[in-house]
């Protein structure tokens, strides 16, 4: 075999591993984008069904426990003001601002003594000036909003957390990026429970006019479509290439 020969058979090979190595990755693409598109989907369906139920009074864990996620809860209790956390880079059409978010304490039935944390709305950033939410209202009361089933994350490169305990001696409220449950519970020693809810009634400053989730799920579908129309281009070019080689390898016989 010349050295012609057997540099154009490595090359074939390292194309062939290349391609097929391409097609992997393109149909592992186009199956995460799909399995996106059952999550969004499935998402979409719970909020419809959710929002379709009548508002539901809470008054026992049973009874939270029994509320569909995105359904109208109605609650009544007294806030914790003092542990309040404000969110940032919470955007409401194009404008900076923050999600105000406010442990609520439940005073009926056996949910007396526990809390759950509520988002109580929108806060816009003023420049050059420290953000200060508006107080909670002091006493009971009564509030309604949509049950999630946490509070929707953004994408963080670096880590913001609580102060190691909660209230702040300062009296100014942490500022994070992303906020849990358990963590809020874990600092304050507050015991929340595992849901949250996005405040839509009594009306007050903050705007609760909240952004839905993104739930289009039939661009997540096409993206799929389009992995696996570049996976076909890649196996196409994968039997063009092992054709060649296969043939070029063939020993070729002289006539007499």
């Amino acid at each position: 075999m010349s050295s012609n020969t057997r540099f154009s058979s490595r090359r074939s090979l390292l194309a062939l591993v290349s391609l097929g190595l391409l097609m992997i990755l393109f149909v592992s693409l186009g199956r995460w984008q799909l399995g996106r598109a059952q999550e969004r989907q499935t998402l979409a369906q719970q909020i419809e069904q959710g929002r379709r139920q009548a508002p539901l009074q809470v008054d026992s864990q049973a009874a939270l426990d029994r509320g569909a996620l995105w359904q109208t809860v109605a609650l009544h209790g007294s806030w914790r003001g003092d542990l309040t956390v404000l969110l940032d880079n919470r955007n409401f059409k194009g404008r900076p601002g923050y999600w105000v978010a406010t442990p609520f304490v439940l005073d009926q039935g056996t949910l007396a003594g526990s809390a759950i944390l509520v988002l109580r709305g929108w806060l816009a950033r003023q420049p050059g000036q420290p953000p200060r939410p508006p107080a909670a209202p002091a006493g009971p009361q009564a509030i309604e909003g949509e049950l999630l089933e946490r509070v929707p994350r953004l994408f963080e490169l670096g880590e913001s957390s609580l102060p190691r305990s909660l209230p702040d001696p300062s009296g100014v409220a942490p500022v994070v990026q992303n906020l849990t449950v358990s963590e809020l519970s874990e600092r304050s020693a507050l015991p929340l429970q595992p849901r949250v809810l996005a405040q839509t009634k009594p009306a007050t400053e903050l705007l609760t006019d909240w952004p839905d989730p993104n739930i289009d799920f039939e661009k997540n579908r096409g993206y799929a479509m389009q992995w696996f129309g570049f996976a076909l281009i890649a196996l196409c070019a994968w039997i063009g290439v092992a054709w060649k080689w296969l043939r070029r390898s063939r020993p070729t016989t002289r006539k007499t």
